[in-house]
C-alpha cells in the first residue's frame, strides 16, 4: 500500500495544481520513487490510494499493474485508507509506504521482510535516528526497548515504511482515522516493534526538504534505492 491521498499542504504553491506525489524530485515524480522501492522488493500486488486531484494521479499510473483505491467522498487518513483498500490488498500482513520520502541505502521493504516475525509482532516499523532523518524537523516518534520493541517518545523517526497485520483495523469505530490508533493497541499488547534503517532517509514533505533532497541525493542512481 502506497499512501498518496494527502493534500500536501506543507508544499504550499507546489500542490495547488497537482497532488504531492506528482511533484518531481531528481527528475521523477515522488510516486515513481516509491514504486521503485516496491518493485525493487519484488512486490507484485501494489495499491495506491488517491483523494486530492485523484484524476491526475490515476492518469499518471494508467497502464501499469497498479490498483487504485479511490477515496472520493473524503480523505480517510492512513488507518481508514488502509482499511478501505483491504479488498484490493487481500488477507494477511501488508507493507505500507509513504510516497513523500527518498531513501539512500538498502531497500527498506526488503529489510522489513527479513526482520519480520509474525509470532512476536503485530507491526514492524522502519525507523531512522534523527541524525539520518534529513528534512525532518520533529523530535522523534519512538523509543527502543528490549528485543526491538518500541514505545512512544522523542527518539527515532518513523520513516513511513512498515509491515503490519491488519486485523485490528476492524476494531476502530471511525471511518477516517490514523494508524496511530492501531499502533497504540499493538503497543499495549507488547507487539509493536521497530527496525533501524541502515542508510539515509529524507522527508520530502515541504519545499525546503525538496531542495535538500535534490542536493544530497543526486548521487543515488535513479533517485531511489533498490536495495
Amino acid at each position: 500500500m502506497i499512501f498518496a491521498a494527502g493534500f500536501g499542504t506543507r508544499m504550499g504553491a507546489l500542490t495547488q495544481t497537482r497532488p504531492k506525489p506528482l511533484i518531481e524530485v531528481l527528475g521523477r515524480p515522488l510516486i515513481d520513487h516509491a514504486l521503485q522501492i516496491a518493485n525493487g522488493a519484488g512486490i507484485e500486488n501494489i495499491v495506491v490510494n488517491t483523494h486530492y486531484r485523484h484524476d491526475m494521479l490515476a492518469h499518471h499510473l494508467a497502464g501499469r499493474n497498479i490498483r487504485i483505491s479511490h477515496e472520493l467522498k473524503r480523505i480517510l487518513e492512513t488507518g481508514g485508507g488502509l482499511r478501505h483498500a483491504l479488498p484490493l490488498l487481500g488477507k494477511g500482513p501488508v507493507f505500507s509506504l509513504n510516497s513523500d520520502a527518498l531513501w539512500d541505502g538498502p531497500n527498506p521493504l526488503e529489510a522489513l521482510r527479513a526482520a519480520w516475525n509474525p509470532r512476536r509482532m503485530d507491526a514492524l516499523l522502519m525507523l531512522v535516528p534523527r541524525a539520518r532523518a534529513l528534512g525532518h524537523k520533529g523530535k522523534g516518534d519512538f523509543l527502543s526497548e528490549d528485543e526491538g520493541r518500541i514505545t512512544r517518545g522523542p527518539g527515532h523517526i518513523f520513516t513511513g515504511a512498515q509491515i503490519m497485520k491488519t486485523d485490528l483495523l476492524a476494531d476502530i469505530p471511525h471511518e477516517s482515522f490514523s494508524l496511530n490508533l492501531v499502533w497504540d493497541r499493538m503497543l499495549a499488547r507488547g507487539r509493536l516493534f521497530g527496525l533501524e534503517y541502515q542508510g539515509r532517509w529524507c522527508d520530502v514533505g515541504h519545499p525546503e526538504a525538496l531542495k535538500r533532497a535534490e542536493r544530497e541525493f543526486a548521487h543515488v542512481a535513479g533517485g531511489a534505492s533498490n536495495g
